[in-house]
């Protein structure tokens, strides 16, 4: 279910969380799960969901699920 996903955005390089939805830009959807963000790295998804080139640095959006899941 969508309302269930993390919504995330690229900001100067970097994939940022958005759980409000409302930033601008093309944006990605992500279960809110670290191993679910691991498995998105490996497989390169972010820069090719998000129409970017080279890899992004995902240290906040899995700073984010670790404080929502209380890691």
């Amino acid at each position: 279910m969508a309302a269930e996903l993390l919504r995330v955005v690229v900001e100067d390089g970097s994939l940022v969380p958005d759980p409000r939805r409302g930033r601008p830009g093309r944006g990605a959807w992500l279960h809110p799960d670290p191993e679910c963000l691991r498995l998105a790295e490996r497989r390169r998804a972010f820069p090719r969901a998000l129409r970017v080139p080279g890899p992004l640095d995902a240290a906040a959006v899995r700073e984010h699920l670790e404080q929502r899941l209380g890691t």
